[in-house]
C-alpha cells in the first residue's frame, strides 16, 4: 500500500511522515509538493503535486493508494484547489483520501470553517472513501505567543472563561499516520481534541509556576484584541481570523470531549503542562 501525503514539508506533514516511517516502509511513502528539491531531507520519494495544476496532481497520484490531503494554507482559492485534489484523486483511482478539516466543520460558525465544510462536501460527493479527520486548534496557536506573554507580563485574548480542547501538531500528526496506515478508517469522520481540556487562565497559571513569574490572562474586546495583533506585523486578515476563533470558544466551537485523538493515537493527548514547557524551552 502507497501512501502519499500532500503538503508534506509543512509543520503538520513532516511530523506525519516521521511517525508513519517508524511503522510503514519509506518507499510506501511518497511525498506530494510543489518543490520536490525541497523535500529532500525527508528520506521519502517526491513528487510534483501543485493544486493549481492538474495535470501535475493526476501524474502524482499514480499509483497511490491512500492520500492525505493536508489542507492548503492560501486562503485565496482553498475550496478550488481542494477540489482539484480530489478530482485528479478519483482520475487517479485513489483508494482513500484522508482530509484535515477542522473542529464541529458542518455547523462550525468560525471565518476558516467555510473551506473546510466545503471540502468535506466535496469529498462526500466524490464518491471516494473518505476519513476526515476534524482537527481542533492546535495547541501551538495559544502557546507560540507564551514568550511574548512573559515579556510583556500578561497572556491576552478574547476568549473569556470558554474551555477549549486544542491538541498539538504531534499528536494531530500522530492521529493522521495511524488511520492513514491502519484498517478500519473508512467513510468515518473524527473529532479530536485533548484529553484535558482548559481555559486561557488555566494556561496563563500554567506558565506563571513554570516561569516563578505572575503572568495573568487579560481577557479584552475582540476589536481590541484585534488591533494589538495586528500591531504584531501579524499577516493581514490573520488577527481577525484569530481573535474570531478566541470569540467562537464561548460557544463550544473549540470543545472536544470524546477523547477520540488519544483512542486512535494509543496514548494520552500531550499535556498542558507538557506543551507549555516545550513552548519555554524553544
Amino acid at each position: 500500500m502507497k501512501i502519499g501525503i500532500t503538503g508534506a514539508t509543512g509543520q503538520l506533514g513532516r511530523l506525519a511522515i516521521a511517525s508513519l516511517k517508524s511503522g510503514v516502509p519509506s518507499a510506501d511513502i511518497v511525498a506530494l509538493v510543489r518543490s520536490p528539491e525541497k523535500a529532500a531531507d525527508l528520506g521519502i520519494a517526491a513528487r510534483r503535486a501543485d493544486y493549481r495544476d492538474r495535470a501535475s496532481l493526476e501524474a502524482a497520484l499514480q499509483g497511490i493508494d491512500v492520500l492525505a490531503l493536508i489542507s492548503s494554507n492560501d486562503f485565496n482559492d482553498r475550496v478550488g484547489q481542494h477540489q482539484a485534489v480530489i478530482a485528479a484523486a478519483k482520475a487517479a483511482n485513489v483508494k482513500r483520501i484522508i482530509y484535515t478539516s477542522i473542529l464541529k466543520a458542518d455547523a462550525s460558525p468560525l471565518m476558516i470553517a467555510g473551506d473546510h465544510k466545503a471540502t468535506e462536501e466535496l469529498i462526500l460527493a466524490s464518491g471516494l472513501t473518505y476519513t476526515i479527520l476534524r482537527n481542533p486548534w492546535y495547541t501551538e496557536n495559544w502557546t507560540a505567543s507564551i514568550p511574548a506573554a512573559v515579556g510583556a507580563g500578561a497572556l491576552i485574548g478574547c476568549a473569556g472563561n470558554a474551555r477549549v480542547s486544542p491538541a498539538t501538531r504531534l499528536d494531530l500528526a500522530e492521529a493522521l499516520a495511524k488511520v492513514a496506515a491502519g484498517a478500519g478508517h473508512d467513510n468515518k469522520i473524527y473529532e479530536l481534541g485533548t484529553d484535558t481540556p482548559f481555559t486561557l487562565a488555566d494556561l496563563a497559571a500554567e506558565v506563571s509556576a513554570r516561569t516563578g513569574k505572575v503572568i495573568p490572562y487579560n481577557d479584552l474586546p475582540k476589536d481590541v484584541f484585534i488591533g494589538i495583533l495586528a500591531g504584531f506585523g501579524l499577516p493581514p486578515g490573520l488577527p481577525e481570523v484569530i481573535a474570531d476563533a478566541d470569540a467562537h470558544a464561548a460557544g463550544g466551537w473549540l470543545l472536544d470531549e470524546s477523547k477520540t485523538l488519544s483512542r486512535l493515537i494509543g496514548r494520552p493527548t500531550t499535556s498542558l503542562k507538557d506543551a507549555v514547557a516545550a513552548a519555554l524551552a524553544a
